[in-house]
């Protein structure tokens, strides 16, 4: 029985980019060894790196103003790199709270100068995402910072602010689902380990001249400058991930770019949405309907015991990674952009199959 891997990170990659990669795994391009193998130096390598950059630059419609870099640590790290290379003293670093992630970006901010919250959905459990239209930065604030897609809480923003000030984003959870425009940002960054590829690294793409305002004190490493300037090359970097990352944008591109990705994404959540809504009440969404994720569809059953019954069931009907965060409960199931709509199909019929049941 075909297995559907509804985990929400590390999670599904495409089936023919693992397929790929497994016949290149000992032997890349007739080199004798794999890719995980040879040096980061060698002229093989550098052609997997220009190829992960190309196609980046390619889907994300990059402008020449900003450039591409692969930092290890996760979206983690980054909490931690962007007020220490990107906080102006005397001038606040803003955020919307609309979950756990951002809220962990903001604390780790506020150990490195002045913050604050001009937008959140904390008090009412992160239901939903706070009107755009009313969050209105500091024009000189040092950066705006938000999360473009809650994993937890099965929100998602439905369209970004406009701002003066640089407007920075954690993409990690949809990163490559939806077509979206890459100027308007300063910073973009994403853990790879849900659209992106294995986890690892962080995709960042930063305008350049953001770099430049990185204090004399803040550690080499620690540096965007250290990356933009090595082309990610200064030290070794993961080179399997930015490989892995290489082959998932090739098919990316082979579905027809983010436009074709986005219809395929729009349609399997609005089958797994109209499915929950037409449960008469037994399958209930939290989120308010115009926040809903595409990427992570969050619902609960009418008790606890039902729903640990729901996730153990559906491991033997052959789907896994059900179960909600640890801190939220209930059930999550993401719908990355490998997972088929087979998945969503085989999803929607246990669940009317566990419905009548129970």
């Amino acid at each position: 029985m075909k297995v559907f891997n509804f985990n929400a990170g590390p999670a599904t990659l495409p089936a023919v980019v693992m397929e790929r990669a497994q016949k290149e795994f000992c032997d890349y391009k007739g080199s004798g060894c794999g890719i995980m193998e040879h040096s980061h130096r060698h002229k093989l390598f550098d052609e997997v790196l220009a190829h992960a950059n190309e196609n980046v630059r390619t889907i994300l419609n990059v402008p020449d103003t900003h450039s591409i870099v692969y930092i290890q640590g996760g979206a983690s790290m980054q909490f931690a790199m962007i007020p220490m290379n990107l906080y102006v003293p005397g001038k606040k670093m803003q955020f919307a709270d609309t979950g756990t992630w951002s809220s962990k970006a903001l604390k780790e901010a506020q150990l490195f100068g002045e913050c604050e919250v001009i937008a959140s959905s904390k008090a009412d459990k992160y239901t939903y995402i706070p009107d755009v239209k009313a969050m209105k930065p500091d024009a000189d604030a040092s950066f705006f910072h938000i999360t473009s897609n809650n994993t937890i809480y099965g929100t998602q923003y439905q369209e970004f602010p406009e701002v003066e000030c640089p407007l920075i984003c954690d993409m990690s959870s949809d990163i490559m689902s939806r077509q979206f425009d890459m100027s308007k940002f300063a910073m973009v960054y994403a853990g790879a380990q849900k659209n992106l590829g294995p986890s690892g690294l962080a995709l960042v793409v930063i305008r350049k001249d953001l770099a430049e305002r990185t204090p004399a004190n803040v550690p080499t490493m620690l540096r965007y400058s250290t990356y933009i300037d090595s082309d990610s090359l200064y030290n070794t970097p993961p080179t399997f991930g930015i490989y892995m990352l290489g082959l998932v944008t090739d098919w990316v591109l082979e579905q027809g770019g983010l436009s074709a990705i986005e219809a395929i994404n729009n349609k399997k959540a609005a089958a797994l949405y109209a499915g929950i809504d037409a449960s008469d009440g037994y399958y209930s969404s939290p989120v308010k309907k115009d926040s809903r994720s595409r990427m992570n569809v969050v619902f609960r059953l009418p008790t606890e015991e039902l729903e640990a019954k729901f996730v153990k069931e559906s491991i033997a009907a052959g789907m896994i990674g059900l179960k909600g965060h640890r801190s939220a409960g209930g059930i999550r199931a993401s719908i990355y952009n490998a997972l088929p709509m087979e998945g969503i199909e085989r999803l929607l019929d246990f669940m009317a199959e566990f419905k009548k049941n129970n």
